[in-house]
């Protein structure tokens, strides 16, 4: 099986403080929970519509 690293830029909204916490080797864990946001025009109604869809972040180590 090949490895790889995968790259994802989300630009966004934190919705609370991101929790911090030390795993049993020492490194850092960071998680958070962020909003993306999309806008468009309905081609029906002629309404501005908006979507928000909520990521589950989570960082270690150097990241965090």
């Amino acid at each position: 099986m090949s490895r790889g690293v995968n790259k994802v830029i989300l630009l966004g909204n934190i919705g609370q403080d991101p929790q911090t916490r030390a795993m049993p080797s020492g490194k850092t864990v960071v998680n958070l929970r962020l909003a993306t946001s999309k806008q468009w025009r309905d081609k029906q109604t002629g309404e501005n519509k908006e979507a928000t869809e909520w990521h589950t972040v989570v960082m270690f180590d150097r990241l965090a």
